[in-house]
């Protein structure tokens, strides 16, 4: 608790602090509190209900939730993950975030938390004496939202709109020199680890990577902290910034594709043999992935506006199978020093938790190495014209009941969250179905 204190004391500008936890959707929910009431939450906790952490993405109750009249909509405790305290820059008044995670009252961690969810996974690896280390790679859209359609922003330097993508454009980067400048020294006060940034395929569209980690928590942490701080940062520049999976039907979505390596206690990576190839372990993490695709779609697109992206030929993988530097394939395993050999999952959407997304990639890689599982045969060309090859589920319905069946995902999340997790999008699919294309625009533009 001390360097958490310390860190306030250093910073005696902050006058509020922000505690926050993501619940299912990734949303951020939880408390502003002024900060000389801080030591309180420090050293007690803070308290909500746990229902709060299974709200639908309005931020309504979920209608048949157990957690809520059933179960007395008891408090969870929620106490400081090991993240600590860091800015807000994307407020005008010196502000702090405190991340936050749920508890039961006798120390037990709450099933329904998301981060939970992947703590445990990486707890299974811990026992093998196995360390994921990850990188993720995360595109949004810069969108002005002002008007009736949505458009690009005009540049702050030009004061003209792009027409079209330009991938890989210097020109579209510098346009928004100001905005990238301030996104990266927002990242360095928040120990956010942003590498390179590069204007992408569709309009107004751009990805920034974020540097491999050895901690899978942390590399969750990133890239959800990563989200919120786009979003806002681009609110306090005057446009709006999106992960939703497809703003524009005819430009390709948002992709989150994650990459993945292992090492074992000596240091060394396990999907490393010498060989352009990989090991067999890597063979078996891949099966194990490949199987759990199909079950775990709803983790990688959980949104209507999902499934809008996983269509074939949009940059998008529909079909399920892997390939060496194939990037039509689901799974990819990129060429380089055999060192660094890796697995590249590129399924998931920019609009997905974080947490629940990272959970079920290393979880169903875990189950290939344990189950000593093989994989099809690697791809080579184009998958979208392959026939025959299995594919995602076509819509969010499937998607939902797929996950809810799966003896895949009941090996790598606990009961409770799966029960929450579909309550919650089977509600959403209800409601959506009343809203117009445009109001679900709306509705997705900032909250994923």
């Amino acid at each position: 608790m001390k360097p958490l204190q310390d860190w306030l004391r250093k910073h005696p500008e902050v006058r509020t602090i922000r505690v926050a936890a993501a619940d299912l959707n990734g949303q951020a929910r939880g408390k502003r509190i002024p900060a000389r009431f801080a030591d309180g939450v420090l050293r007690n906790g803070t308290r909500f209900p746990m229902s709060v952490l299974n709200l639908d993405i309005w931020g309504e109750d979920v209608e048949d939730s157990p957690l809520v009249f059933e179960m007395g909509d008891a408090d969870g405790i929620l106490r400081p993950t090991e993240r600590g305290f860091m800015p807000m820059p994307w407020l005008e008044a010196p502000t702090a975030l405190l991340p936050i995670w749920m508890f039961h009252e006798d120390g037990r961690p709450y099933d329904g938390d998301p981060r939970h969810a992947l703590r445990a996974v990486v707890d299974r690896y811990r026992a093998r004496g196995l360390t994921p280390v990850v990188a993720m790679e995360l595109e949004f859209f810069l969108i002005d939202d002002s008007g009736k359609t949505l458009q690009v922003p005009p540049s702050p330097r030009s004061g003209k709109r792009r027409k079209a993508a330009e991938t890989l454009s210097i020109r579209a980067l510098d346009a928004f020199d100001v905005f990238f400048t301030d996104l990266y020294d927002a990242c360095e006060a928040m120990d956010i680890p942003a590498d390179t940034a590069i204007s992408e395929t569709g309009l107004g569209q751009f990805e920034i990577n974020l540097m491999h980690q050895e901690d899978a928590l942390r590399a969750a942490d990133d890239a959800w902290l990563f989200k919120l701080l786009v979003k806002g940062l681009a609110r306090r520049h005057g446009f709006a910034a999106s992960f939703m999976a497809k703003p524009y039907p005819e430009y390709s979505g948002n992709g989150l594709h994650t990459h993945f390596s292992l090492l074992d206690e000596a240091g060394r990576n396990v999907f490393d043999n010498g060989s352009a190839e990989g090991s067999a372990v890597l063979h078996q993490a891949v099966a194990g992935c490949l199987a759990a695709i199909h079950d775990s779609t709803l983790l990688f697109a959980p949104h209507a506006n999902s499934y809008d992206r996983l269509v074939p030929g949009a940059h998008a993988p529909t079909a399920i199978c892997w390939g060496y530097e194939n990037r039509t394939v689901a799974i990819r395993i990129p060429s380089g020093n055999p060192a660094a050999r890796r697995i590249e999952h590129r399924v998931a959407g920019g609009d997905v938790n974080p947490y629940l997304m990272l959970a079920a990639i290393l979880g169903a890689a875990l189950n290939g190495i344990e189950d000593a599982a093989a994989p099809p045969p690697p791809v080579a060309g184009n998958a979208y014209a392959m026939e025959g090859l299995p594919q995602v589920p076509r819509t969010w319905a499937e998607a939902i009941a797929d996950f809810e069946a799966s003896a895949i995902m009941a090996r790598i999340f606990p009961h409770e969250l799966i029960r929450n997790l579909v309550l919650t999008k089977r509600q959403e699919l209800h409601y959506l179905a009343e809203l117009t294309p445009e109001e679900r625009v709306e509705l997705y533009l900032d909250t994923v």
